[in-house]
């Protein structure tokens, strides 16, 4: 990450059902709009570092663990909701105040969540789960 840029993460929740019912000329001109706001993120000096239009929740596989240890996978969302998660973008910033204006060009009347990423203590930099060390290139 750049220096004093700070992490934040777009989420896009959307009703599916709609999604799926939209006729091509929407999906075309919501795409349009996805692709107008990485434009104006990086003109505006944001970095897109990811992102993804994500699958329909009932490909979701959750997995929950017990106090003991056991894990049970399942199918279908954690929440049963009309919106669901329905994409994402990483973006490198300096200026929340200016995210959040160009965040509102995918609102269109729905939700659209920035929150910001925590930044792991620099412990977790050297060593990745359970402690084991995490080396350049593996």
């Amino acid at each position: 990450m750049t220096e004093s840029m700070s992490q934040y993460v777009v989420l896009l929740p959307g009703d599916e059902a709609e999604w799926e019912a939209a006729p091509e000329e929407r999906r075309q001109a919501t795409y349009a709009q996805h692709h107008e706001f990485a434009q104006l993120l990086e003109k505006r000096g944001h970095r897109v570092t990811g992102g993804a239009e994500l699958a329909h929740s009932r490909e979701t596989k959750l997995l929950r663990t017990t106090a003991d240890g056991t894990q049970t996978v399942t199918d279908g969302p954690f929440a049963e909701t009309v919106e669901q998660l329905t994409g994402f973008y990483g973006v490198e910033s300096d200026d929340l105040d200016d995210l959040l204006k160009i965040c509102g060009l995918l609102a269109n009347g729905e939700a659209v969540e920035v929150r910001a990423a925590v930044d792991p203590p620099q412990e977790s930099h050297e060593h990745g789960v359970e402690g084991v060390r995490v080396e350049a290139g593996s």
